[in-house]
């Protein structure tokens, strides 16, 4: 990443420059905002927002339940980029592809019973998310795809189904693997018509559609079967069937509905994230608990959300020239 924070930080100086004060570019992201001539809207789900507590703190006030962290990619570019864009940030746990498309959203919060109460919870319904960007938008992130497949379903179910096995067999494969094809179909479907929808209301805006990162490792018997840091009581020959026929062909639909719009990029996140899945010791995806008692559900720690953030700013760069 040296190339990107080179060209980051020559940015900065010609931002700084353009303002008509000599800063050194180390000093850039210190001095306050000048106006942006560019407008950035990121869209999304929890891989998005943040939302568990290894990825920074809520950090709006009041809360509206989409539990936006201060350490999630979005607020961390917006850090790094000072005035070179102005963002606008209406990514919301649980999301769905037709809640960033054109329909409302109920936000949970962190109301998980009977493992966490949310004491605000419930709270009112946040419009579609693709009502954010508009004519003078000139960048759209969008990270989602997860909750229309339905991956917090094999989360919940597939450690109930190991449980008692000791870790061996696919007792989750054997139960959902049938209904795999028909929710990946739906994903395609529901992101090309989100991709169009985006590029109507925006269409002079570059759209980073962001992949999912690495969560379960190629070496599946690096995994300790019942190990809550990790994934419970899922089986090894689950997860190696979590990744090869949910996660990876997941990535695939994203990145090839991408490919179907001229305005679109792809954002790959597998590869840089390849040796910190949950059961690396550097792990930049938590399990579903976070030491000592924290509810983490299988989500990208701070240290995953720095490298979403090192690769979309590479890709909003790329935009600059």
């Amino acid at each position: 990443m040296a190339n990107f924070r080179n060209r980051l930080a020559l940015l900065g100086s010609a931002t700084a420059l353009a303002a008509g004060t000599v800063v050194p570019a180390q000093f850039v992201a210190a001095q306050p905002a000048a106006a942006a001539d560019r407008q950035w809207v990121a869209l999304g789900d929890s891989y998005t927002a943040g939302f568990i507590r290894a990825a920074g703190e809520v950090f709006e006030i009041p809360r509206d339940g989409c539990e936006r962290t201060d350490q999630s990619y979005p607020q961390l570019i917006e850090r790094d980029f000072g005035s070179l864009f102005e963002l606008t940030n209406v990514s919301c746990t649980a999301a769905t592809i037709e809640n960033v498309t054109d329909e409302p959203q109920e936000p949970i919060g962190r109301h998980f019973p009977p493992f966490s109460e949310d004491p605000d919870y419930p709270f009112p319904a946040v419009p579609p998310q693709s009502a954010a960007v508009g004519p003078d938008t000139d960048v759209i992130t969008v990270g989602v795809g997860g909750n229309t497949l339905g991956f917090a379903d094999f989360l919940v179910k597939c450690p109930e189904l190991g449980q008692g096995t000791g870790g061996a067999g696919t007792p989750c494969k054997d139960e959902l693997g049938a209904s795999v094809p028909d929710r990946l179909n739906r994903v395609s479907r529901e992101y090309d018509r989100m991709l169009a929808v985006l590029h109507e209301r925006a269409p002079r805006a570059k759209i980073l559609a962001v992949g999912f990162p690495t969560i379960f490792p190629k070496d599946t018997a690096k995994c300790r079967y019942g190990d809550l840091t990790q994934f419970g009581t899922i089986t090894q020959g689950d997860l190696d069937w979590l990744r090869q026929d949910v996660l990876e062909p997941l990535n695939r639909i994203i990145e090839k509905s991408t490919g179907t719009q001229e305005a679109a990029d792809f954002v790959d996140l597998y590869e840089s994230s390849a040796e910190h899945s949950v059961c690396d010791a550097s792990k930049w995806v938590e399990g579903f608990i976070t030491p000592p008692d924290q509810l983490s559900f299988v989500h990208p720690n701070a240290r995953g959300h720095r490298n979403v953030a090192d690769l979309v700013e590479a890709a909003m760069l790329d935009i600059l020239g």
